[in-house]
């Protein structure tokens, strides 16, 4: 199995594997790396280590050097440029008229480019803010426009639940969220209640979703007819973390009764799917 070491770019981002190159590092080490941008700075985030080669992309770039106390300084360096240079590139873009929102910039380590991060609903023609930019800065000048998952992982914020967005607070990339995950595990499709500052569905669906999808498929449908140690009844509603489903009997004199079982007690003629397909048009054009 080939060996790698872990480094990210920034605090909260993904993680890429290069080859240790016979160097020890250990977690937080700052090293020197080549990437398809050029020479960058990072950090150890994952010391090396053996990993399987279905989870290596080849070829694997070694790793350049251990980054030295100068190579730090040059880096902190880059990033107090950053108030400035996003100042200056604030102000071509009102200067040209731009319908674009101007989101973050970074230097390369070497100060050969300064990538600029922006969001557009539309698609901007900025041939002419590039070479104002390139005229000021003298370096290369690289805009990438980025999406609202993006933005909102670069900008940061409070999520619903009060803490900060996973995104930008511990998730290194971007999970798969599906309208299925919500209906799963019982939530309201209501898109206010299960979408995150950026609009789309909160990256937290997938966390708890293994094991809500195994214990779905135990629970009965509701309003389907089960039969329990008291007799046949009516499905009213699942609790899937207590495994408890509760039931609705029709009494003799017209009056209902609700009772609580656990869910190996009760025996019911089928269980619930739940799929994709069942998603209305309406939602998915709120959600998507």
């Amino acid at each position: 199995m080939p060996k790698i070491v872990g480094v990210r770019f920034k605090d909260i981002g993904k993680i890429y594997y290069f080859s240790p190159n016979d160097i020890d590092f250990e977690e937080g080490d700052g090293v020197i790396v080549e990437t398809v941008r050029g020479v960058e700075y990072g950090f150890v985030a994952l010391p090396p280590r053996e990993v399987s080669e279905e989870d290596v992309v080849s070829p694997l770039k070694p790793v350049v050097r251990k980054a030295t106390e100068a190579d730090k300084k040059t880096a902190e360096r880059n990033l107090a440029k950053k108030p400035d240079a996003m100042r200056v590139a604030k102000e071509k873009i009102e200067k040209h008229k731009l319908n674009m929102k101007l989101i973050d910039c970074e230097f390369t380590f070497d100060s050969s480019k300064v990538i600029f991060y922006f969001t557009s609903e539309t698609r901007v023609d900025f041939r002419e803010l590039v070479k104002d930019l390139a005229s000021y800065f003298r370096i290369r000048i690289e805009l990438r426009q980025v999406g609202i998952r993006d933005e909102a992982k670069l900008l940061g914020g409070l999520g619903p639940c009060g803490r900060p967005c996973c995104c930008s607070s511990c998730m290194g990339d971007f999970a798969r969220v599906s309208i299925k995950m919500a209906k799963t595990q019982g939530l309201s499709l209501n898109p206010t209640k299960i979408s995150g500052l950026c609009g789309r569905l909160m990256c937290c669906l997938q966390y708890e979703n293994d094991y809500y999808s195994e214990v779905f498929k135990l629970m009965p449908k509701i309003n389907s007819e089960v039969t329990t140690p008291d007799g046949k009844a009516t499905v009213v509603s699942n609790d899937m973390l207590k495994k408890v489903v509760t039931v609705r009997f029709n009494l003799a004199d017209g009056n209902v009764e609700l009772k609580n079982y656990n869910l190996d007690q009760i025996k019911a003629k089928q269980t619930l799917e739940v799929s994709d397909d069942d998603n209305s048009d309406e939602i998915k054009e709120l959600l998507d």
